[in-house]
């Protein structure tokens, strides 16, 4: 999916706004205006819906970005048909809903994305819940085992006590380290 993005941001870079266009100057007139930077993937004109014209503007996409900045650099400020153009790097798109934001991207093709975060996500709670159950059943065994551990030393203590003979040794091991 981040290759998609990148290469959406990468198109961006080629594709041009320009703005200013005389009411004569369609997608072919564009066109020939542009093709001396390079070779031109794309031209759009965005109609209006009610009277079928374009809007006075369009966009250019190069196949290379150099020569999206050399018709950039030479274009904005020209004059075609008597309109002074105004020529930009094109902004993407935006629609409302889409996770990406681009307009060319369906809304439902996120839904892949959000699926597979939902899966992630799930797995992730299935992981952690099994490393707890695993951090309390290591601990639960660490306390029983201090548990065995002081028991025994208290068996030991016992068994010294009600042992005469043990007692004596106990002693004897004493006073011989001090």
């Amino acid at each position: 999916m981040a290759a998609a993005v990148q290469q959406q941001q990468a198109m961006q870079k080629n594709t041009l706004y320009v703005g200013g266009l005389a009411d004569e100057v369609n997608e072919s007139i564009l066109h020939a205006a542009f093709i001396p930077f390079g070779d031109i993937k794309d031209v759009k004109t965005p109609l209006d819906q009610a009277n079928q014209k374009h809007r006075s503007f369009g966009f250019v996409t190069f196949l290379e970005r150099e020569d999206a900045s050399a018709a950039m650099d030479n274009m904005d400020g020209a004059e075609l048909y008597g309109r002074v153009l105004t020529v930009n790097y094109a902004l993407p798109e935006k629609i409302k809903g889409g996770e990406q934001g681009w307009a060319a991207h369906p809304l439902w093709a996120d839904a892949d994305t959000w699926f597979e975060r939902q899966q992630q996500e799930k797995e992730m709670l299935k992981m952690q819940a099994e490393n707890k159950a695993a951090m309390e059943t290591a601990e639960e065994l660490h306390r029983k085992k201090l548990a065995q551990d002081r028991e025994g030393e208290m068996e030991e203590d016992t068994e010294t006590k009600d042992d005469p003979m043990a007692r004596v040794e106990a002693d004897a091991l004493n006073n011989g380290n001090a």
